[in-house]
Order: C-alpha cells, then sequence, then structure tokens
C-alpha cells in the first residue's frame, strides 16, 4: 500500500509551498488508494511552538486535507510528534555507533569554527576533517565518562558516488567526497532532520517521500542512512519550488505567504487547492479542477521539473469563478457577517437580496463591502471622470427629471414596470437607453459601473431613489 507523508516543522504558519507539499501528497495517496501521514518534526526545541502546530492544522483542515493517521487521528504507527520518539531515535544512533557506522565528536564549536577557516583560507569547502574519528577507543571511554560534551557523527564512504532515482528529476549522482560525515545526534541529545525524518519514514513503512526539492541536496546523505541500516528505500519525488511573478523565490512581498491568511483576504478553500494543485502540476490545458477531479486525474509524472511562478492575478481569477459556482445560501452566511460589521443590522430579506445582486461580480468575498456601500449610505460623492461624461452634457437634467417625474407615479415599484419605463424615455427623447441609465446609474450610486439598473432601483426603492435623483439634479 502507498503511504506518504507531510512532515511540517511547527516553527510558523503553513504556507503556500508547505501547502503545496501537503496537497501533492494528499492527492497522490487519494489517487493510489493509499494512506496520507501527517507527522510534526518538532524538534528544533528553540523554535517549535503549540502555536505553529495549531496553524498547521487549522491550515490543512480548511483546505479540506484530511490525514489517516497523526496528531488528533492517532495510528499504529506513533507517536506523530518527533519529541515524543526521540528514545527511538538514540536507539538507533546506538546501533550504528556499535556497528562502527557512526562515533562521538567531541570538538568544541571554537575548534569547528577554526577547521572552517582554514578550509576557507584553502579555498575547500568547509567539510569536518573526521579527527575524532581517529580518537583511541580509551580516550573516547575516559571523556564520556567526564561527561564531555559531544555530538554523533555518521561515517560517511570517502569516495564513490550516491545515486538519488527522483521520480521527477530522473537520476541525480552526488559524488561522496563533496560530503562530509555529517551530525546525527546534537550535544542536546535530539536527533538532526536528516537523521530523524530517516528512521521515522523507515519505522512508519513510507513508501514515496514527496517533498520541495530544497530537500534534494539532503537525499544522498538520507540514503546512506538507509544503506547503513540496511533498509530498503522509499521513492523519491522533489518538487520544483514556486517563484513570484519576478521570478525571485516566493515571499511576502508576492502576497500572504500563511494558507490561513488567504482565508481571511477572502478566498475559497476549494479555489486556493485548484490554484495550488496548478503550481507546477498540469493536466493538458485544463485550468479548473474539482476536487475529485484532482483526485482523478493527479499523477507525478504531471509534475514538471521547472519553478512554478504564483501569480496572484490568477489566483484572483480562479477564485472569482469559483465564487460564481458556490450556492447563494454559502455566499450569505459568507457575507452577511461583514456587511453587518461594516453597516450594521439590517432586514435579512434586504441583505440577501443585494449579495445576490454581486454574486457574479465578486473576486474576493469581502468585496462586497465596498461594492454595495451605495445600499446603506446616501452620502457619497460622483466619480469625477463618470461625472464629466454623464452629468455635463445638455441631455443629463432632462433625463433625470422625466426619470424622477414617472418613478414618483410608479405602481407597484418593481423591476418587471421599471424596465419598459426607462425605455418608454429613451423612445420619447429620441436618445439611446444608455443615455437614460447612465446618469441615473451615477445619481443613485456615484459609480459608473452597478449590477444591472433595474436591480439596483427596485432594491434601494422609491424613496431612496427619488431623494437620490433630486440631489443629483440639485448639483447639476
Amino acid at each position: 500500500m502507498v503511504r506518504v507523508r507531510f512532515a511540517p516543522s511547527p516553527t510558523g504558519a503553513l504556507h503556500i509551498g508547505g501547502a503545496r507539499t501537503a496537497l501533492f501528497n494528499w492527492l497522490f495517496a487519494r489517487h493510489m488508494k493509499g494512506k496520507f501521514i501527517l507527522r510534526i518534526e518538532d524538534t528544533d526545541r528553540e523554535r517549535s511552538t503549540l502555536e505553529s502546530n495549531k496553524a498547521i492544522f487549522d491550515g490543512l483542515e480548511w483546505l479540506g486535507l484530511d490525514w489517516d493517521e497523526g496528531p488528533k487521528v492517532s495510528g499504529s504507527f506513533g507517536p506523530y510528534f518527533q519529541t515524543e520518539r526521540v528514545e527511538i531515535h538514540r536507539q538507533h544512533v546506538q546501533k550504528l555507533v556499535d556497528d562502527g557506522k557512526a562515533y562521538y565528536c567531541f570538538c568544541t564549536p571554537e575548534e569547528l569554527a577554526k577547521k572552517r577557516k582554514e578550509a576557507e583560507t584553502r579555498k575547500e569547502a568547509p567539510r569536518y576533517d573526521g579527527s575524532c574519528r581517529k580518537l583511541p577507543e580509551e580516550e573516547i571511554k575516559k571523556r564520556l565518562a567526564n561527561g564531555a560534551p559531544k555530538v554523533v557523527r555518521f561515517i560517511l564512504p570517502a569516495v564513490g558516488k550516491t545515486v538519488v532515482n527522483d521520480l521527477i528529476r530522473g537520476p541525480v549522482t552526488f559524488q561522496n567526497e563533496v560530503l562530509d560525515d555529517f551530525v546525527i545526534l546534537k550535544s542536546d541529545g535530539f536527533p538532526t532532520y536528516n537523521f530523524a525524518c530517516v528512521v521515522d519514514d523507515h519505522l512508519m513503512e513510507i513508501t514515496h517521500v514527496i517533498r520541495g526539492d530544497d530537500h534534494l541536496s539532503n537525499t544522498p546523505r538520507q540514503i546512506l542512512l538507509y544503506q547503513a541500516f540496511g533498509w530498503s528505500l522509499p521513492q523519491f519525488a522533489h518538487i520544483p519550488m514556486i517563484l513570484g511573478k519576478d521570478k525571485a523565490r516566493l515571499s511576502k512581498r508576492h502576497g500572504a505567504t500563511s494558507v490561513i491568511e488567504y482565508d481571511k483576504i477572502g478566498y475559497l478553500p476549494e479555489a486556493m487547492i485548484n490554484y495550488i494543485a496548478r503550481l507546477g502540476w498540469g493536466h493538458g490545458d485544463d485550468e479548473i479542477f474539482s476536487r475529485q477531479e484532482l483526485i482523478e486525474k493527479f499523477s507525478l509524472e504531471g509534475v514538471g521539473k521547472n519553478p512554478a511562478v504564483f501569480d496572484l492575478d490568477k489566483l484572483n481569477w480562479l477564485n472569482g469563478q469559483y465564487i460564481r459556482k458556490i450556492l447563494p445560501e454559502r455566499l450569505f452566511d459568507l457575507c452577511e457577517p461583514l456587511l453587518i460589521e461594516a453597516y450594521g443590522s439590517h432586514d435579512l430579506a434586504y441583505l440577501k437580496k443585494i449579495v445576490q445582486l454581486f454574486h457574479d461580480r465578486l473576486v474576493l468575498f469581502p468585496d462586497i463591502v465596498a461594492l454595495s456601500i451605495y445600499f446603506f449610505k446616501d452620502d457619497f460623492d460622483y466619480d469625477q471622470k463618470a461625472a464629466e461624461k454623464h452629468f455635463k452634457t445638455g441631455l443629463a437634467k432632462p433625463v433625470l427629471t422625466a426619470l424622477k417625474e414617472k418613478l414618483a407615479a410608479l405602481e407597484p415599484f418593481t423591476k418587471v414596470e421599471i424596465e419598459p419605463l426607462f425605455k418608454g424615455i429613451a423612445t420619447e427623447m429620441n436618445v439611446k437607453l444608455g443615455v437614460v441609465i447612465h446618469p441615473c446609474r451615477l445619481a443613485l450610486s456615484g459609480r459608473s459601473e452597478t449590477p444591472p439598473m433595474y436591480d439596483v432601483v427596485e432594491l434601494l426603492g422609491k424613496e431612496k431613489v427619488l431623494a437620490r435623483l433630486d440631489k443629483a439634479l440639485a448639483s447639476l
């Protein structure tokens, strides 16, 4: 059975890159009818926080990425927090030491800094020189007995090469001589990332490691650890990084990077899932995929090698498409609290009609607040450009006067009656319908763009419409 994992470090919120890694793992597991495991790699004790744990859970849950094993759901391969697995890691470190595949290193930070500086002077890449590997057994026992600060280093082959057979990039070769005896257990007794993830992936029976290509350089070290233990390798797939439109690595200047921020800004989770899936993966020329379609069509063969570009304009377009698809009731539930916060309590039916008018015009659902202001406030200014075009003409005053007189007498004040009234005025004055609609729109909203005019007139009601026509006429 396919078993994949998403293994974030809880040092901050779930960001777009992490969400995409989680999504690709989740889609692969669901497509292959396998298991998706969440493991929290919290061994960085200085930076890991409970708040970050919650932010990761909240982000995944908002996106609808449910996990089969992990925190909050348990499973047969726990614990799923790395700090709760430290004793398991130490036992495996000791096995490597006992087998002569790892050794204690007593070099102080000052000594290591000196070695690095000397390497730089020789214009060599800084590599640990293996000096503690040569310590006599008696000296090691003595230092251990005295409680000397230590780490444990893994013995790397001095020559040869390590090949990563990557499912996306193909074979990637690393020369062993450019690597060094890396630390697998830190001086505080906690394992390093490379060691802990190998042990945990093996014990959790992970079959595929799907992660960002920033981890590719870690993979030869991890493969050598698998081989030292005599374990079978999982299959590796390193997905390309995400860049901004300026081709720089994605950062806050390209937009929000925390997934949960996108919820607050007004994006729908299904739009985010669709968009994130398209960051590096494709299926023909298709752009819009339901969750089920993504599960059915996702494959690692569809993941490209080149960096993906995060385009906020495209995300906005996609979110607008998804808003148009959702049920009116759901959109109202999203918009109602925003409208009440901005404009106070109003008749529920009135609010529902307003939201319905803007259903096909929203890019982000909080846009409803600014777009609908003239349904709640009378003291708005006229758009200057529109006023120049539609108020400062010889026809504006007679058009608005005719509208005021006829609308005042109109009963019932409904769209069915309002539309022929507008068309009748245009016919009587021998002008195009737009000559009647544009100055009216400006008078009623202060804007050059609104939902359909007859809907706006009906919803505002006779009293407000006549008052606003009076105000516009007085300004001419």
